[in-house]
């Protein structure tokens, strides 16, 4: 597995854009604005009727309950029932959004992404100036749940992908399959698939009042059981109906299927959204059996971690005793650093986005004579600006004449230092461009690695300047 960057620009709304409707668990009038948002912020929920406006991230490690829905908390804020707008959201290829609610559930609609789309659509999308990332399946990664036996795995492929399969044990419903092989796909046919529910399951719902906003507009309801005079009364009350029957094909009227295999297309659009929690774009094949929110949240967590760690680990695959692309004369050649200044002596890769450097850190180190002479450690500052002469290289290769300019720094961010550098310890730096180099302006992420560790991590931003 490995995060890898990609050369397609992230993408965002154009204008706000909002919904009303009905919360289909707390039956509220609520309203929906999809706010465009920047770059590298992802999915993001906004609860604008508490006191602060507080913010949930659409992130797996704040789900915390998935009986009817997929529930996500953070500091005693609850948003319910995310998994339809998050799919519209990947359906439509999208990477950063604000969803501004004013009740803690998004209106239910028809029970699918269909209206969430047609909203989208209609603010416009637009592409960023950073590049996406995605995490790239290279083995099978799998969960299973043994109570119910639903099963979920991710397998290598060149594109996202899902195909679910559903079996519930019913003659009503039957076994169903449902694939998506491409997410440009997902509107035309996924994306208009009803969420559906047993009639028994219907029945608890409504006797203990947790079912405020459904009507047969927005559910289908497969008929499981026989239905009694009494039940069809209560259901006829519940829906605010003049009369309720049972189709040929054993669902409530007043619904006409889009597809014989809603169910499992619904399914699938369950899983998008719900994978959407992991944060990242996933590049594979994902393989459902008897999916559910409570599988697809705990699969997004387990996916959520490994990316995490990944990220953390990701030290470049490099032969450090092969032929480098620039030796230390060459690098000289282009920097304008000196010793004991300067602080990289190989460069293995480099790419219009990327490069990847080495040093080999010494005894000898001028600044191990003064920093801490008895137990000599690399200061922090210097790992930092080893990273950003890796860097330099970077954004000075896109000028012809290199020798004639200098890199300053403009910024640096989020910088970390996971452990310590000593003598004898081999550094791999890596910077990638965040954003396209624009005007002699570089804003670039960079990791610093030491025995096949993450030892120090920053987002840097930097200008050359022609000499005078």
């Amino acid at each position: 597995m490995a995060i890898v960057s990609t050369d397609v620009r992230q993408r965002t709304i154009q204008k706000d854009v909002s919904l009303t409707g009905v919360g289909l668990h707390t039956g509220k009038n609520v309203i929906l604005t999809f706010k465009p948002a920047k770059e590298n912020t992802g999915f993001v929920f906004q609860r604008i009727d508490l006191e602060g406006t507080p913010k949930i991230e659409a992130d797996a490690n704040y789900v915390t309950n998935t009986q009817r829905g997929t529930c996500l908390e953070k500091n005693g804020v609850v948003i319910q029932t995310s998994e339809h707008v998050l799919a519209a959201l990947v359906g439509l290829d999208i990477d950063n959004v604000i969803i501004e609610l004013n009740q803690s559930e998004p209106p239910i609609m028809d029970g699918s992404s269909k209206f969430f789309v047609e909203a989208l659509e209609k603010a416009g999308i637009e592409e960023q100036e950073a590049f996406r990332e995605e995490y790239e399946v290279t083995d099978i990664i799998s969960y299973t749940d043994e109570e119910s036996g639903s099963e979920i795995l991710v397998m290598p492929s060149k594109e996202y992908q899902i195909t679910t399969m559903v079996d519930f044990g019913t003659k009503v419903l039957g076994t169903q399959n449902a694939t998506l092989n491409q997410i440009s796909d997902f509107k035309k046919s996924i994306s208009n698939s009803r969420t559906f529910s047993f009639l028994h399951e219907i029945e608890m719902l409504l006797e203990n009042g947790l079912i405020k906003g459904g009507d047969l507009n927005n559910a289908i309801v497969y008929v499981d059981k026989p239905l009694s005079t009494e039940t069809m009364e209560k259901l006829r009350a519940a829906f605010k109906k003049d009369s309720i029957a049972v189709k040929p094909n054993g669902i409530l009227d007043n619904l006409t299927l889009h597809h014989p295999n809603e169910a499992a297309r619904h399914k699938l659009l369950d899983v998008i959204g719900d994978l959407a929690l992991v944060g990242t774009r996933i590049r594979g094949k994902v393989i459902a059996n008897k999916p559910g929110h409570f599988i697809n949240t705990q699969f997004a967590k387990k996916l959520s971690k490994l990316i995490r760690n990944e990220r953390r680990n990701n030290v470049p695959n490099i032969d450090i005793n092969q032929t480098p692309l620039m030796d230390v004369t060459q690098i000289m050649d282009m920097l304008p650093h000196r010793q004991p200044f300067l602080l990289i002596d190989k460069v293995f890769e480099l790419s219009d986005s990327h490069v990847i450097a080495l040093k080999n850190v010494s005894i000898n180190e001028e600044f191990f004579k003064g920093h801490f002479p008895g137990a000599p450690v690399m200061p922090g500052v210097l790992i930092v600006e080893a990273m950003a002469q890796t860097g330099g290289v970077l954004v000075l290769n896109t000028v012809p004449d290199p020798e004639n300019y200098l890199t300053f720094f403009m910024k640096m961010d989020k910088v970390k230092f996971k452990q310590k550098v000593v003598p004898g310890d081999t550094l791999i730096f890596k910077c990638s461009l965040i954003t396209p180099i624009r005007r002699g302006i570089c804003h670039m992420q960079g990791y610093a690695y030491a025995n096949g560790k993450l030892c120090a991590e920053a987002e840097l931003m930097a200008q050359i300047s022609k000499v005078k």
